[in-house]
């Protein structure tokens, strides 16, 4: 099975690995006692970088995934469909 992800995954993994050193950057800036405004600001770069991050995932798997299900038809498209939307409601609440 081939993900709709499959054809970006190397820039996937780049992004990732960066979000991972901002992650990093924030453990050492606390470690560092850096001023907690600045800790923030970093913070919501790095929650900022998900936020993108899961809206390319969530872009390639609704034009990938979804519409082949749905083409498909039966009850995997309508699964499919329900999974998204539970996605989807998930990224809104965080």
């Amino acid at each position: 099975m081939t993900h709709g992800y499959a054809h970006a995954k190397d820039e996937h993994l780049r992004r990732l690995r960066r979000i991972e050193g901002q992650v990093r950057g924030l453990q050492r800036m606390v470690e560092e006692d850096k001023y907690c405004i600045d800790i923030l600001t970093q913070v919501s770069a790095a929650t900022r970088a998900l936020q993108s991050f899961s809206l390319a995932l969530l872009e390639e798997h609704l034009a990938g995934c979804v519409v082949d299900a749905a083409q498909r038809g039966g009850p995997d498209a309508d699964a499919k469909v329900r999974e998204a939307s539970e996605a989807i409601a998930r990224l809104v609440r965080s």
